[in-house]
Parts: C-alpha cells; structure tokens; sequence
C-alpha cells in the first residue's frame, strides 16, 4: 500500500471507494490521455466520470479560465450581474428546446436534481414523485429517495413519497423475449396501473435518465419515455430529464438523450461535462415552472465566474467541432469491435449509444453477475495502458465513456486493450 494510499484511509470515509488493488494518483493529462504518479500513462476511457468531456489541457478552456482568474474576480455571487452566467444560460436555454426555457445553475448534477425536484414539487404541491428502477440522481437526500438503485441508498428515510417504474429491465421473467413494442405496452400499461392504484391525481413529476449511468448504461427503448410523457400530460404530471450523464451530444443521435424518445420535457437536469472538469450544474426548465418558487432562491457558488468561463469555452468547443457527430460516427467502431465478445460465456450483454458503451460480465457456469469478473477486467485494462470504469446494479458492468474528442485512432486501440483483457480474464475463469 502507497503511503499515499494509508493516509486517505486514515482521514477518508470507508464508503469512498478506489478503483484497483493499488489505487493510481493521476498527476498530468494531455488530450485523451493522463499520467500517473509512477510516470504510467493510461487512454483514458472514463473520463473522470464522464466530466473531462473534451479530455485534458484543452487550451480553450485554459486560456478562458485564466482570463477570468487576471481579472481578479473568482466569486461575486448571483446577486450581482454575471456576463459569463448569462451568456450561459442563453446558449443552453436554446439548446435545450423547451419552450421559454429560463436556467439556473448549481456546482454539481445532485444539486441540480434537487432543483428540479423542488420545482416539480412547488408546481404541482405534491410530494409524489415516480422514478425509475435502477436509476441514480445524487447523493443527497432528496436525490436517494428517487434513486431506484439500492447499492446507492444509504437510508430509507425520505423527503418525497416515491413510486419506481419498469423501463430498463426487460431480463426480468415478466418482461424476457419481448420486443421494444410489447416491452414498451407492458411498461405504460404498468405506468397507468401505479397511477390507478398507488398514486393521487396530483403527483409532482416522473424523473428519469434516458441512459442510466450509474445503473451500468442501461436505457429503455427509444420512444418509451415518449409514451410515458403521454401518459403523464393526461395528468398533469411534469417530466424531468436527468441529462447529468447523457448530455451534450453524448448519446450521438441526439444533443440531449431524451431526444432519442421523440420528447421535449418539461425541465432537464446537466452537469459533469460541462465544465470539463470545473464544478458546473443546472435545471433548464419552462419559464412558467422555473418562476415558480414562492420564496427567495440562490447557489452561492452555482454559475460562479471561473467555473461559466470554463463551461461557456467547452460549449463552445463542443458545437464548433461538432462533437456530437463524432460520438455517432465513432460509437460503432467501438460497439461492433467489441461485438464478438459476446460469445464469450464470460460476457452477459454488450450495449451503447454514441460513445457510452458498456459489457456486462457473468460467472462462466451460472449466468449470473460477477462484479469478481468486472474488478479483475478494471485490473487488467489497467495494467494493458487503458483506464474504464464498473457499475450496473450488481457491480458486473463494464461501462465506458471517453472524451468525446476521442480520435478513431484512439477508439480502435481502447477497444482492442479492452477486447484482450476480457479474452484474458475468460481464459483465466474458465
């Protein structure tokens, strides 16, 4: 253990897990590559959790920080008036397609949901809220009460009275060997039951990811949240669109992942990415429901100078090399490389959109998850010069999601280490 290593276990929660039996220090980063303490340098296909969304040392983003920091001025707050936050909000509230969209902006993607949820609830003066199963919104408390993911629910307790709905679990038996039409019929005919049975009339909101990060990129079927959406307006219950994770053109197909469904909603959530790795979160939402809010309202640090300087510049960097047609044209040279693995007896699933992409790992004789089997491929694409990251339900999913500057050089070689570690940690269970 590095010494390094004991120190953070002496003064860092248990609960703040590592990746790796010898956990890495990362120290430099040039492109879509970093460095580490040892002089290791890794193709980085995670991207610090999907926030180094344009990948490291981008001089754009560099030379706009530091204008604003020459300035002087790091931190006034919202009660003054900030160009850079305003300049923001107007590029996103466009972007967004929502009708007289306003913005607010806050340091993370949990303090954006619990936005969106406050307004939600404020709006329709209801605690209900409909959420889905095996979804993750944040770490706060209003956040856990609607993450459907119980390896990410530390209490019980909750501010919200929350019912779970079906959407990205068609392996369970009710569900197995059914088609996108029928799995989609079961799943609105499921909705209008809970709304029948276990819902009042007045329910605040459903809030759902369109690709759930945490939940190991599993995504309902393209147009299932449209259908919900119908549903939902028949009473007047609001959608949110948590896009902390599938914002920005990851998805490739479109620049919000809910655009995938065909559906506008009534706010959405983003975050990570944004800042490139400066703290930057936010709720765009109708003008009427962002108004809302019968009392005063503010983020200290949320939108602050530094921190729009950087967002306004990776933006801008993202439309000006359209980066979201890079994730469309380069999500396939990854996904259908990675394909052949699927026969492997190691290997449960292999799924993606744009580049989000992830492999699902069973034990060889039963079928069933082996988060054993994930660590061990982490380990191993480690040690072969690239870094991933695991999750899913069960803690057996590979997921990946580069910068979205990755190059098709990049993709092939990222794709290839991960393909040879899988084989080699087959081989090694078999």
């Amino acid at each position: 253990m590095s010494e390094l290593h004991e120190r953070h276990r002496a003064v860092m929660p248990s609960w703040l897990s590592l990746y790796y039996d010898d956990p890495i220090e990362i120290t430099g980063g040039k492109g879509n590559r970093v460095t580490d303490a040892a002089g290791e340098t890794y193709l980085d296909f995670f991207a610090g959790i999907l926030t180094n969304m344009i990948g490291y040392d981008v001089a754009e983003v560099r030379e706009a920080v530091e204008r604003q920091l020459a300035k002087g001025v790091v931190h006034t707050s919202t009660l003054y008036l900030l160009r850079g936050q305003v300049e923001l909000a107007e590029k996103i509230a466009r972007l967004s397609g929502i009708p007289d969209a306003k913005v607010f902006f806050t340091n993370s993607g949990t303090e954006a949901n619990e936005t969106a949820l406050l307004l939600a609830t404020a709006a329709r003066r209801s605690d209900e809220v409909l959420a889905m199963r095996g979804s993750y919104h944040g770490r706060s408390f209003g956040a856990v009460a609607v993450t459907g993911n119980k390896a990410w629910k530390n209490s019980s307790l909750s501010p919200l009275n929350v019912h779970y709905l079906h959407g990205t679990d068609r392996e369970l038996p009710a569900f197995r060997g059914m088609d996108d039409a029928a799995y989609t019929e079961a799943c609105v005919a499921d909705l209008r039951e809970v709304l029948a049975t276990a819902v009042t009339d007045d329910a605040a909101c459903l809030i759902a990811e369109p690709v759930q990060g945490v939940g190991g990129f599993t995504m309902a079927p393209d147009g299932l949240l449209a259908a919900y959406k119908e549903v939902l307006d028949e009473h007047g219950i609001l959608f949110i669109s948590d896009e902390v994770q599938t914002g920005w053109g990851r998805t490739g197909s479109s620049f919000w992942g809910i655009g995938n469904h065909g559906v506008v909603p009534d706010a959405l959530t983003f975050a990570k990415g944004l800042g490139n790795g400066f703290a930057v979160g936010g709720v765009v939402a109708r003008g009427d429901l962002m108004d809302g809010l019968p009392a005063n309202g503010l983020s200290t640090f949320g939108g602050n100078p530094v921190a729009t300087a950087a967002a306004n510049a990776t933006l801008d960097y993202v439309l000006d090399h359209d980066l979201q047609a890079n994730a469309a044209r380069l999500g396939p040279v990854v996904l259908d490389g990675l394909s052949p693995l699927a026969s492997l007896p190691t290997v449960g699933g292999i799924r993606g959109k744009g580049l989000m992409f992830a492999v699902d790992m069973v034990d060889p004789g039963t079928g069933a998850p082996s988060p054993e089997l994930a660590g061990a491929v982490l380990e191993e694409t480690r040690r072969r010069g690239l870094l991933i990251g695991k999750g899913g339900l069960r803690g057996n999913v590979l997921r990946m999601a580069p910068p979205l500057t990755l190059t098709e050089e990049e993709a092939r070689e990222g794709r290839d280490v991960l393909a040879e570690a899988v084989r080699a940690v087959d081989a090694a269970a078999r």
